[in-house]
């Protein structure tokens, strides 16, 4: 198979470990996001299943399956994100996840004969959705947002942790916007750049860097820090300076990137990076004057007074780095020491 040139390879994350994928409405295991995914994680086993349209089946199909597979990761989609949600005791990332799925199939005319957007194992083409099988839905999404000791896998110990789902919300998303639900049950709510679909931007650069702290959290890992002084991102005129966002990209595969903010340019700076960086920025800004209280490996700052900081200085702007390519170089040389 052709290797796709919009997505990057990432061997080593998420490498032997499990990841099922869960589609969406009139999908299949034959989405192009399960491509995209075993494209760009060739470590991992990426597993998927074709759906059935009954929603109380589909239900009883993923828990055996989980049960069966135990995967290290479930990552679902629209309608599979109503289902990942609901899959407790697992780790798992809900993108733009369909919460409320009755509604959105009769506000949205998802009634009616429907036609699969993928190919399925079974050869079926077409389906149809009456007013029974979305009352079927409704209990389904009804047993939703309740994690419970109790619901756990059988056989499985420990807990539902809040850490152990994201939900992940697309901004244009003019399909479904269950954001302010989701966040009423789970503080990892994250807005990111784009709409309903999974497109190849939004997998490389809003869904992966959580595939990575995720990896991260379960190996027990911890990469060398880097504080970046929010002024060495912006040209004079405010705009993302050149070549800001390839380096941002690439230093977030290797290290803990913190952005470092004066508490009185909170209110201009919050919104900028919120537009910039998105989904791999959230909780990873930093607002302080103290600059000497920052632990870490290395700091990046434009500062002239350079200050007493318990990290590495580098002098953005210095004959050295005068450029974020100059960054690049540097931190490509380091190689994620």
């Amino acid at each position: 198979m052709e290797q796709n040139p919009y997505v990057k390879q990432y061997p080593d994350l998420m490498r032997g470990k499990k990841i099922m994928y869960v589609h969406g409405f009139g999908s299949s295991a034959q989405s192009g996001t399960v491509r995209r995914l075993r494209e760009a994680l060739p470590g991992a086993e990426v597993i998927a299943y074709d759906l059935p349209v009954e929603p109380h089946e589909a239900m009883e199909l993923l828990r055996n399956a989980c049960a069966k597979d135990r995967p290290d990761l479930i990552i679902g989609t629209s309608m599979g994100g109503m289902y990942a949600e609901q899959l407790y005791g697992f780790d798992r990332i809900c993108v733009n996840p369909a919460l409320r799925i009755a509604d959105t199939m009769t506000t949205h005319g998802l009634t009616g004969k429907q036609q699969f957007f993928n190919p399925r194992q079974d050869g079926v083409q077409e389906f149809y959705v009456d007013k029974a099988l979305v009352k079927r839905y409704r209990e389904v999404q009804e047993e939703g947002l309740r994690p419970s000791a109790a619901r756990l896998p059988d056989g499985e110990g420990g807990s539902e942790r809040e850490e152990m789902v994201y939900g992940l919300f697309g901004d244009e998303d003019d399909l479904v916007d269950t954001y302010d639900l989701f966040r009423e049950h789970y503080p990892q709510a994250i807005r990111f750049h784009g709409g309903h679909r999974i497109t190849d931007p939004v997998l490389m650069h809003y869904i992966l860097p959580v595939v990575r702290w995720i990896d991260d959290r379960q190996e027990g890992r911890q990469r060398p820090i880097v504080y970046i002084d929010w002024h060495t991102l912006r040209d004079s005129h405010g705009q993302p300076a050149s070549s800001m966002h390839k380096a941002y990209e690439l230093l977030i595969e290797q290290y803990q990137v913190y952005v470092v903010v004066p508490t009185a340019e909170i209110d201009a700076a919050r919104p900028w990076l919120e537009q910039q960086l998105s989904t791999p920025a959230w909780q990873h800004v930093v607002y302080s004057d103290r600059a000497d209280l920052l632990y870490g490996d290395y700091l990046v700052t434009s500062s002239a007074d350079l200050p007493d900081a318990m990290a590495t200085l580098l002098h953005f702007g210095s004959d050295e780095l005068k450029t974020w390519e100059d960054v690049i170089v540097l931190f490509t040389r380091l190689g994620g020491q």
